[in-house]
């Protein structure tokens, strides 16, 4: 099979088929067996950097994966979905790890009527899903649309419905790319340590994750997240993406 002069074949079907089709089954036999730092460096044989869209939270683990690409592509935009409710510490560790690393951080932005007034009327209370809607997904959207695969920072450890993702995921006209889904947590923190990587400063502080403000508390790993809700996900990871000009 061929894609932009680029071959892949399955093991068990080496028939040509539509790329749509088995992408992604095609890319996690070609990726399952590398480790994450391989699964980094191969990805740009199959899509150009500018294919290729990068999004981090700069969370309390968000600098394993910024490290890696860095060492493996550190011209790689990263782009920062700034809600406007992030932690003053999460700005100020952005900014830190901006300098360390010479990173081009692209913010983006919400709609500003609607965000503001989704803070008049604190829609983080009772409407959590629509507020981040309004202040991530929506945000987010025509960039998506802009790319053909996105990077990741998700571990299958992590939550329940994250352990059951591969490598590679469908998310609407989007290829969901985890380099590191697969990779446990002792592995994580001796690289961590290994490695020295700037820790957040809310870390130390007993919180495993850290998102908005106002919907982040302190706790093991993301039991802090919604911790007085049903919600668990903010909706960029699931398959809300659909490019609307196909549809």
């Amino acid at each position: 099979m061929e894609i932009e002069g680029k071959t892949l074949f399955l093991e068990d079907d080496k028939k040509e088929k539509n790329w749509t089709d088995i992408s992604v089954q095609a890319l996690n036999e070609v990726f399952n067996n590398l480790n994450y730092v391989d699964r980094l460096k191969k990805i740009y044989d199959y899509f150009e950097e500018d294919e290729i869209l990068f999004t981090s939270s700069f969370g309390t683990k968000s600098v394993f994966l910024i490290q890696a690409i860095h060492q493996v592509r550190p011209s790689q935009p990263i782009h920062f979905v700034d809600t406007t409710y992030h932690f003053p510490e999460t700005i100020s560790y952005k900014e830190q790890l901006i300098k360390e690393y010479n990173l081009n951080v692209i913010d983006v932005l919400p709609n500003e009527a609607q965000n503001k007034m989704t803070t008049e009327e604190q829609w983080w209370n009772d409407h959590p899903k629509m507020c981040c809607t309004i202040n991530k997904i929506a945000p987010l959207e025509p960039i998506i649309l802009k790319h053909k695969v996105w990077i990741s920072g998700l571990m299958s450890e992590e939550t329940s419905t994250r352990s059951k993702l591969r490598v590679f995921e469908n998310n609407g006209d989007i290829i969901k790319f985890h380099p590191i889904i697969d990779i446990n947590k002792n592995d994580f923190l001796n690289t961590f340590i290994n490695e020295s990587l700037t820790e957040h400063p809310l870390k130390c502080q007993g919180y495993g994750s850290v998102g908005c403000s106002h919907c982040t508390s302190e706790g093991e790993d993301r039991s802090g997240r919604w911790s007085k809700t049903k919600q668990n996900e903010c909706g960029l990871h699931t398959t809300y993406f659909i490019n609307k000009e196909k549809a």
